[in-house]
């Protein structure tokens, strides 16, 4: 089974979603044999991956980082999308924090670069903005010798 794991940022410009979602349904459709995908399902590009994901056939793994991990979201569709990825999910792996904090996030980033065969990082190129953000998580991954695949729309900032 192909493992793929996704790091990425959470607020996306509005115009770089089409390009995202289409490198993502590149990525992950149409691949060879049976295929899990890891990710903790966070608003943006977590999400986007797992919906993605699932409707090219994988199997879905969570990976939440704290007890309270949803108190995190913002707002109440972010939530219900997150319920209703995680009610999909053939597995969970909870991280060992109650709450959420950076070293949290950075648990369950590392985590899933540890356990998958690639990981795609929807990443602007710019440094993490906080301990276990995309940054540091493809610095990570890269450094323990995962395969990394970025994908982001050329010309675009993230707000």
């Amino acid at each position: 089974m192909k493992r793929i794991g996704v790091t990425g940022h959470r607020s996306l410009p509005e115009e770089a979603v089409p390009h995202i979602r289409a490198a993502l349904r590149s990525a992950l459709c149409g691949q060879e044999g049976s295929m899990e995908a890891l990710s903790s399902l966070a608003a943006g590009a977590d999400q986007i991956f797992a919906d993605i994901a699932l409707a090219c056939g994988a199997e879905l793994t969570v990976v939440i980082p704290s007890g309270d991990y949803e108190a995190d979201f913002d707002h109440p569709e972010e939530l219900e999308r997150y319920h209703c990825l995680k009610e999909r999910a053939s597995r969970e792996v909870r991280m060992a924090y109650d709450h959420s904090t950076d070293e949290a996030y950075y648990a369950a980033g590392t985590y899933i670069a540890d356990n998958c065969d690639r990981l795609i990082a929807v990443w602007d190129g710019r440094p993490a903005r906080g301990l276990g953000g995309t940054g540091d998580i493809v610095g990570y991954a890269r450094r323990a010798g995962t395969p990394v695949t970025v994908i982001w729309r050329p010309g675009t900032e993230r707000a």
